[in-house]
C-alpha cells in the first residue's frame, strides 16, 4: 500500500469514527481529501470496496500494534496488561455508530472483522498461556485451549450483553477487573506476586478513569 492509499484510509477512518459509515458518501471522502471522485475511484470501485479496504487496514493496524507487545521483553502477565489497555483504548475511542452501521449495512465486512478479531485474539491468548507456563507464572496443568476460549468468550460477552452500559464496558476499571479475574485463576504463586505488583503500578490509572 502506497502513501496516497494510506492517506485515503486514514481520512476515511476519521470520517467513519466521527459520523458513522452510512452517512459518509464518496463525495464526502473526495472533498475531505481534496481530490476528485475520479482519483478516488482509481483506488476503489465503489463504497462497499472502500469499506472493505478500511476494515482490512483496521485489522492490519491492530495486529501490528498487538504484535509489538510480544517483542518488548514483557513477561506474560505484563504482556496481557499491555494488550488489554491497548484494546480498551480502541474501544473507548470508537464511535458506536460506526460498528452499528457496519453490522447493519455491511454485514459481510462486519463478519470479516469479527472473525479476524476472534481468531487473532484466541491465538494471542494461547501464545500468552504457553509463555506464562514457561516463565513459571501460570499453572502447568491448565488446559490452554479451554482457558483461551473461556477468556475470549467472557471478553466478547461483556460487550454484547445488556448487563453493562456502554460507559461500563468501555471503562478501564472493568477491563482490568476482567483481566485480573482471568490472571488470578491461572497463576502460580509467582504469578500472583507479579500480578500484585502490576496492580499497584496501575493504581494511578484506575483512580483517574
Amino acid at each position: 500500500m502506497n502513501e496516497e492509499q494510506k492517506k485515503i484510509l486514514f481520512k476515511v477512518g476519521e470520517l467513519y469514527n466521527k459520523y458513522g459509515i452510512k452517512s459518509i458518501t464518496m463525495d464526502d471522502v473526495a472533498r475531505e481529501l481534496g481530490i476528485s471522485k475520479k482519483t478516488l475511484y482509481q483506488f476503489v470501485s465503489d463504497k462497499d470496496d472502500l469499506v472493505g479496504k478500511f476494515i482490512e487496514n483496521e485489522i492490519e493496524q491492530r495486529q501490528e500494534a498487538i504484535c509489538k507487545c510480544f517483542g518488548e521483553g514483557f513477561n506474560a502477565i505484563e504482556e496481557l496488561f499491555e494488550i488489554s489497555l491497548f484494546m480498551n483504548k480502541i474501544i473507548r475511542n470508537q464511535n458506536p455508530t460506526t460498528e452499528y452501521d457496519l453490522k447493519k449495512y455491511y454485514p459481510h465486512h462486519f463478519q470479516k472483522i469479527v472473525k479476524a478479531r476472534r481468531e487473532k485474539m484466541y491465538n494471542y491468548i494461547l501464545l500468552n498461556l504457553r509463555k506464562g507456563k514457561e516463565e513459571g507464572l501460570y499453572r502447568t496443568e491448565l488446559n490452554e485451549e479451554v482457558i483461551a476460549k473461556l477468556h475470549l468468550s467472557r471478553t466478547e460477552n461483556v460487550q454484547s450483553t445488556e448487563i453493562f452500559t456502554i460507559e461500563e464496558f468501555t471503562s478501564i476499571k472493568l477491563f482490568l477487573e476482567l483481566l485480573i479475574y482471568h490472571i488470578r485463576g491461572i497463576s502460580t504463586e509467582k504469578g500472583i506476586n507479579v500480578l500484585e505488583k502490576k496492580i499497584k503500578e496501575l493504581e494511578p490509572v484506575t483512580l483517574n478513569n
